[in-house]
Order: structure tokens, then sequence, then C-alpha cells
């Protein structure tokens, strides 16, 4: 029996069919067998409008995942906990660091809100995760095979020094069916800043297989002309997630032209989430 999981996508860069705010940020509302789940919760709380919208009740979710700790994936927590102060929060506990994207013109705060990690709803994570038979964690990537070269201007500032970013805060959320058996997991993952090769790596040995969807972006977005490099890169990413048999929902960070690109080796296994849009598994 495949896993039956609801998904909808809250918050996006862009707008679907459905009448919907969009913003830079990612936030899917995840309903599954046992649980109402928030993946992140974008830049502010325009997912909380659209959700009204869309006729999701977020005060019955029960867990929130935060993905990583930047501010458009977890901008409008503190917003959301003043709708629903009973739901468990789970963030890296290394989130709550001091991130930057600097440049050597810019330098802009991207973390999250100091005050997000001292709620009384946050149950820090360190490592893997096994929350229960449905639900678990895990971060832990040490492979650096195809880095998203967008990553190289994103900075931790420890002390006075600006150190790169190696994203110990990620983590990458598993939903797995019920009962145990032939399973058939779906991988959700912000933004992919650790490379989705390498995160499916690490997937393969925890679950032993490939998952059966994953939603994430890519991280894949430049504000400046694509070099040939970053083509190739894009160009052999394509054609290994290609020869999976996983079918992959993208946004977000992936960026126009990489989208493009990938869905050239893609095809139909490559879809495009807006805001408001809704997948059933």
């Amino acid at each position: 029996m495949a896993v039956k999981v609801r998904v909808i996508t809250l918050i996006e860069n862009t707008l679907g069919e459905r009448a919907c705010l969009a913003e830079h940020g990612l936030s899917f509302y995840i309903q599954t067998q046992k649980h109402r789940i928030l993946a992140d919760t974008g830049a502010s709380d325009a997912f909380l409008k659209n959700a009204e919208g869309l006729g999701v009740c977020l005060k019955q979710v029960d867990t929130v995942v935060i993905s990583h700790g930047h501010y458009d994936h977890a901008g409008g927590l503190l917003s959301f906990v003043e709708e629903n102060p009973h739901a468990e929060i789970r963030i890296r506990r290394l989130a709550g660091e001091a991130f930057y994207h600097k440049t050597d013109d810019k330098e802009k705060y991207i973390g999250i809100a100091p005050q997000i990690m001292k709620l009384s709803q946050v149950k820090a994570v360190d490592g893997d995760l096994k929350i229960d038979g449905e639900l678990s964690l895990f971060g832990n990537i040490t492979q650096r095979r195809l880095w998203p070269s967008g990553n190289r201007e994103l900075k931790v500032k420890k002390a006075d020094s600006f150190l790169q970013d190696e994203f110990e805060h990620e983590q990458y959320l598993v939903i797995d069916e019920m009962p145990c058996g032939k399973k058939k997991p779906v991988l959700f993952s912000g933004c992919a800043h650790n490379g989705i090769l390498n995160i499916l790596d690490r997937f393969r040995e925890i679950y032993g297989g490939d998952p059966q969807a994953v939603f994430s972006g890519f991280h894949m977005r430049r504000k400046d002309d694509y070099s040939r490099e970053d083509i190739e890169t894009i160009e052999e990413i394509g054609r290994e997630l290609s020869r999976m048999k996983t079918r992959f929902y993208t946004g977000h960070c992936t960026g126009e032209v990489p989208f493009r690109i990938l869905k050239k080796y893609m095809g139909e296994q490559l879809v495009y989430l807006h805001s408001g849009d809704q997948v059933s598994l």
C-alpha cells in the first residue's frame, strides 16, 4: 500500500491557478494518516492567509518542521504560534546561528528571529530522529558532490568572522507508511543546500532505496547569468535524477532557467509547484 499523503503548497515564489499570495519563501501543509504537518512557514504571515483561503485549518497542525535556519523558511513561524501554540516545532539546534548572504559589496542577515529558539514548543534536533512510525528526520550530509554554487555566498557569522556555511542546520523530513512493510517513503527538503544528489545518497543509506516522491527546492536559482559550469552541473543533475523512478516536485529556489534545463531530461517526472497547488499521493 502506498503512502497516503496530501500536500498543499501554502506559499511559493510564484502564483498558481488559485487566488493565493506569493513571496520568496516556501511552506507546505502535509496531511498523513496520523499527522497534520507544517513544513516551513515562508518569509512572512502570507502562508496563513493562503491557508485560510484554501480551507486549511492550521489549528489542527500537530507538528512543524523547519528545514533550515533561513528567514524565507521560518519567517512566518512566530505568527503561526499565535494561532497554534500547541504544535511541536522540530528545528535543528544550529538553526539559530547568525546566517548571512555576503558578497564583496553586500551583507544581508538571512537567519531566523532569535526568539524562535526560545519558544516552549521548540524541540531542538541534533542528529537523525525517528519521531514515530510515520515521521522521521535526518541530516548529517557530508558529501559535496555537485554542491550548489550559490552556497559560496552563504555564510555563518561567528564572533567577528564570516565562515562558509556548511549547512549542518539543514534537515529533511521523511514520511513513511504504517504499518511497516514495503515502504515507499516521501522526502521533503526545503532548499537542498547540501545538494539534492547528496541528500538522496544519504536517504538511500538510511532507507535502502529511492523515495516515492521528493518535494524540494534545488537551490540553483541565480540573479545573474548562469556560467557554463552552472549549466553543465544542472544538466548532470538532471541526467542522474532522470534515471530514478522518483517523482520530483520543486519550486522556490530552483529557478526558471534551471527548471527548464532539468525538464528537458526529466519530462513529466519533474513538476513545478506554485502557491496553492495541491498533490495527493
